[in-house]
């Protein structure tokens, strides 16, 4: 039994060490950064002591940025369940040679760079580009639309980009349903929608979650997607970070902006668990 343990251990072994070195280390880092000035200069950082990278966070233009990246990502997260959930709900159902089908349309974009798939989105939202043609042909429109660079053609990427989480996390979590309590809901006179609400919703409940999850945290600092469909019309907590690292270099108030997004990754994932999420869903990915 020892000889097992010991076992166990040596095997994560590798991990622990990968871990801290290159995640607890950068980490820790990155918050020691955040209290240190940066040189007159502006290529350095000196190790005098300051809160002054927080408090510049309280200034409104960038409580204003992050405000828009709280915002675009609770977006991305209402309307990735309202199509991702359903869409699981479904792929879960679905039996045989579909179901394969189903799941190699959500895994296929996975196997492209994600910046590639955006490109093209950005391609097709051109003023002349198919989109815009085509409604001019059937005559719908007579001048192109406005269709990139604004709110809804980011909203539109990150949906896009975002969306299979929520699905592959639904469907992890319908497959493992108790199929028999939905006929025994339904046997004992309960329609279908009460079925589902008090049923099918509360056994799929830690995937929808770990999907809510998966989906808004990465939406917050995606900001290649701002930049190709939305113009860098409304600067993201990522745009951000990376002028301050590269035009400004301000690498102090970088860091300073990349504890706070932690910070808010850390309260989500709290609210995550205490909704009753389940770490092994977010390990699936």
């Amino acid at each position: 039994m020892k000889a097992r343990r010991s076992g166990g251990r040596l095997m994560t072994l590798p991990i622990l060490v990968w871990m801290t070195l290159f995640v607890g280390a950068a980490l820790i880092y990155v918050v020691i950064l955040s209290f240190l000035t940066r040189t007159p200069e502006g290529f350095g950082v000196t190790n005098a002591f300051t809160l002054d990278n927080y408090r510049k966070l309280l200034d409104p233009k960038y409580l204003k940025v992050l405000w828009q990246s709280v915002r675009l990502a609770i977006h991305t997260t209402l309307i990735c369940v309202l199509i991702g959930y359903p869409f699981g709900y479904f792929m879960a159902r679905t039996k045989g040679a579909w179901r394969g089908i189903l799941m190699l349309l959500v895994i296929v974009p996975f196997w492209t760079n994600a910046l590639v798939r955006i490109y093209g989105w950005r391609i097709l939202l051109m003023a002349n580009g198919p989109i815009n043609e085509f409604l001019k042909a059937i005559g719908l429109i007579e001048q192109p639309l406005k269709l990139l660079n604004t709110y809804g053609a980011v909203l539109l990427g990150m949906v896009y980009a975002l969306i299979p989480f929520m699905i592959l996390s639904t469907y992890a979590s319908a497959e493992k349903m108790d199929w028999s309590l939905v006929e025994a809901g339904r046997d004992l006179g309960a329609g279908a929608a009460r079925v589902f609400f008090t049923v099918t919703v509360p056994q799929t409940l830690p995937g929808l979650l770990s999907g809510c999850v998966l989906v808004f945290v990465p939406s917050v600092g995606l900001f290649f997607i701002s930049d190709l469909l939305g113009g860098a019309t409304e600067a993201l907590a990522g745009s951000l970070i990376r002028d301050q690292l590269l035009k400004s270099r301000d690498m102090p108030f970088a860091a300073a902006l990349s504890v706070v997004l932690l910070a808010l990754t850390c309260v989500i994932l709290l609210l995550y668990s205490r909704a009753g999420g389940k770490s092994s869903n977010l390990s699936l990915f």
